[in-house]
């Protein structure tokens, strides 16, 4: 790593060049690759409620639908939005009571369920299906979905997912800049203040925003990544990887005292221990990553290669550009040097040491309840819920609750070929389960004295291709409840016993799914991310017993992180404990490689056991500290800005995971350290004493010589 070292210094302006011209593809790919806003479509595709999307796309070409409730308008007015709405592009149909019979046609003559579950007179609100011939989260119907709003001023309110997806969108393209912008000022204010450089923090910014850019911009190869992804990716990387540009930039300080005057040799020796101490801890956070490849729900797929993408760009960034800007702007921040706002630090890993026996009875007391709120986590998995009241697709799912009794709507699936006998048994059974407000279906529609071929063209092409029926089903309860979970079980029993090959879709069921799946994905990724990360970490540090050590310190400050919500009655996104424990444990992991190789070291070179692993202590806590500031900053003021509360919870979980994770590395490791010094010793490599081997050498020397 001397040679690469050299390299960088000698070509540190060549390296800079070309550094900036890569941010000219990079800028192109990033505006050229699309933001998916819907979760839902990243459900496995071989499970049915994806099929019968595809069937419904392909067969119906009805991709989306959304449910409107429009009021204060009179049937002539209805009747002439409807007409407005059908001209929009991409939009398929729109089934309303004049689909069914003519407007000059009193209501109150077609079946009374019917009727309801069109028009509430009392509050004078009319509903109507709207069906879009493009998918749930494609651009066309995102696009349809804004023109139908632009037509009336707040009368006609569209539910929905692709409602919900529009929304979302809105909010991302309105608060994404705003995450980097925070994030960054945040850090670069504490790191200003706790460095000995006022312009230090630029280069920091620079050598990481550029390896940003380089991330972003290479998604363009994926297509698409996830809005969740595009809104974390940045503030993630930031926050993963700054700790890497404090240990080159103290590494640095720390050559210049053994080669005072020289600043080249200096750089070169910095990035070449730099190299060597993050390499063992960026694989570790890489493979934490990499290890949400596995998950079938491939929301983790997208953002786990992006995350490990860019740590992997981050830690190229932090050995290459950042020490060319560094000596590039030498005399700039030599100008702005000044005394950092520390605390002291100096006495620390003597108090640890000496009380290490505290410190680990508060790990075995605290254990258990972090271990039982870990467990015990409440979890969301309906967007809407959590999204701001004023967005109108929220506001249109009240409207429907408040006026319709109405929660989510699902669609059946079935064989087109089921007799008048059969269909009128079926329908009667799934009107008759609880909480299942309306069945609207072709047979529904038109009674049981009627034959289909009598049924108008417009409502034959919507519900029946000849083929494949499609049926509405209006449910009062709400996505992701447990109540519509069980109602879709039972809907699903009845429609299987008339149609082997009948399918329920729809928003409530493809959710039931995201839990099912999710819930294993979550085990899986849990545990291979542990082996993958205990295998690394007993090669990178040639020990049997570290792993054990490291692991259960990084997995017990999850566990408190996590831990916490269960008693403050938080309720977190569903795929809080996946994200959050596979970027806590690789900030922690960073952090307690970094003490482990100081530890090994001093050891190594003839240091007692409280002597190694207090000056490891002394030796790394202020670039812990500095690192876990900064991560916290990062991401506690993007939680408290953003309004789409999935993203802010993930975020303030980091934000406080990142001060459990210092507490835990700077005390709890330590002391962890004392108990188990003579086990490391014994079965880990380079924790030799070599003043003692040489002590013995010599006295065999002597013997021989004697003798």
């Amino acid at each position: 790593m001397g040679k690469f070292g050299k390299g960088v210094v000698r070509f540190r302006i060549l390296i800079l060049l070309l550094g900036i011209l890569l941010l000219v593809p990079s800028l192109a790919g990033y505006v050229n690759t699309r933001i998916n806003y819907d979760i839902l479509s990243y459900l496995p595709e071989d499970i049915e409620t994806m099929k019968g999307q595809d069937i419904l796309l392909e067969e119906f070409g009805t991709g989306a639908f959304s449910v409107a409730a429009v009021e204060g308008m009179d049937n002539k007015e209805v009747a002439a939005l409807k007409q407005k709405i059908e001209k929009i592009s991409h939009v398929k149909s729109v089934l309303w009571y004049d689909s069914l019979v003519d407007i000059s046609v009193p209501m109150e003559l077609l079946p009374e369920d019917i009727e309801k579950a069109f028009e509430n007179k009392e509050k004078n609100t009319t509903l109507m299906i709207v069906m879009m011939d493009t998918s749930m989260s494609a651009d066309e119907t995102l696009q349809a979905i804004e023109e139908i709003r632009e037509l009336t001023d707040q009368q006609c309110f569209l539910s929905g997912m692709s409602s919900v997806v529009a929304d979302i969108k809105k909010i991302c393209n309105s608060e994404a800049i705003m995450y980097v912008v925070i994030a960054s000022a945040l850090s670069a204010v504490v790191l200003a203040l706790t460095m000995d450089s006022f312009l230090i923090p630029v280069f920091f910014l620079l050598s990481i925003g550029m390896a940003i850019v380089y991330n972003l911009g290479t998604n363009f190869i994926a297509g698409e990544i996830s809005f969740i992804t595009q809104a974390l990716a940045a503030v993630l990387q930031l926050a993963v990887t700054m700790d890497y540009s404090i240990f080159l930039w103290h590494s640095y300080q720390e050559n210049q005292g053994r080669f005072p005057g020289d600043k080249n040799r200096a750089m070169a020796h910095a990035i070449s221990n730099t190299v060597a101490s993050v390499v063992g801890s960026s694989i570790t956070t890489v493979a934490g990553f990499l290890a949400m490849c596995f998950m079938t729900f491939t929301l983790g797929l997208d953002l786990g290669i992006v995350m490990a993408k860019g740590v992997v760009l981050g830690v190229t960034g932090c050995v290459t550009i950042l020490p060319a800007l560094i000596l590039t702007f030498d005399r700039a921040i030599e100008k702005t040097r000044h005394r950092a706002i520390l605390p002291d630090t100096g006495r620390i890993g003597e108090f640890v040491t000496k009380k290490y026996v505290i410190f680990l009875a508060l790990f075995l007391v605290i254990l258990g309840p972090a271990l039982y709120g870990y467990t015990h986590n409440r979890v969301y998995y309906d967007l809407v819920g959590t999204l701001p009241d004023h967005l109108e697709s929220v506001m249109a799912n009240n409207k429907l609750e408040e006026n319709f009794n109405m929660g989510a709507t699902h669609v059946i699936i079935a064989d087109s070929g089921l007799d008048a006998k059969q269909a009128r048994s079926m329908l009667r059974e799934l009107e008759e389960v609880k909480g299942v407000k309306l069945v609207l279906g072709l047979d529904s529609v038109l009674g049981p004295a009627f034959p289909k071929e009598m049924a108008p063209d417009r409502i034959k092409e919507a519900l029946d291709n000849g083929n494949r029926q499609i049926m509405f089903v209006a449910s009062e309860y709400k996505t992701a409840s447990d109540e519509v979970n069980r109602q879709c079980d039972i809907i699903k029993e009845i429609i299987k016993r008339y149609d082997t090959s009948a399918m329920l879709i729809g928003e409530a069921p493809c959710t039931q799914d995201l839990i099912t799946i999710t819930d294993k994905d979550f085990k899986t990724v849990s545990t291979v991310s542990i082996i993958l990360i205990f295998i690394i970490i007993a090669v990178v540090l040639k020990s049997i017993s570290l792993p054990f050590i490291l692991v259960s310190v990084i997995e017990f400050a999850i566990f408190i992180n996590m831990g916490i919500p269960a008693y403050t009655g938080t309720v977190l996104p569903f795929i809080a404990s996946i994200v959050i424990g596979t970027i806590q444990l690789g900030a922690t992991v960073d952090y307690a490689i970094l003490m482990t190789h100081k530890y090994k070291k001093a050891r190594y070179w003839g240091a007692d056991k409280q002597q190694a692993i207090s000056s490891a202590l002394n030796g790394s806590i202020q670039s812990v500290f500095v690192s876990a500031l900064s991560f916290f900053a990062a991401t506690f003021g993007v939680g408290l800005y953003s309004s789409i509360d999935m993203i802010s919870s993930l975020c303030v979980l980091l934000s406080r995971g990142a001060i459990i994770s210092f507490v835990v590395v700077a005390f709890i490791l330590p002391a962890m350290f004392m108990m188990f010094d003579r086990v490391i010793c014994r079965t880990s490599a380079g924790f030799i004493d070599k003043e003692k081997n040489i002590n013995i050498k010599s006295a065999v020397s002597r013997h021989v010589t004697e003798h």
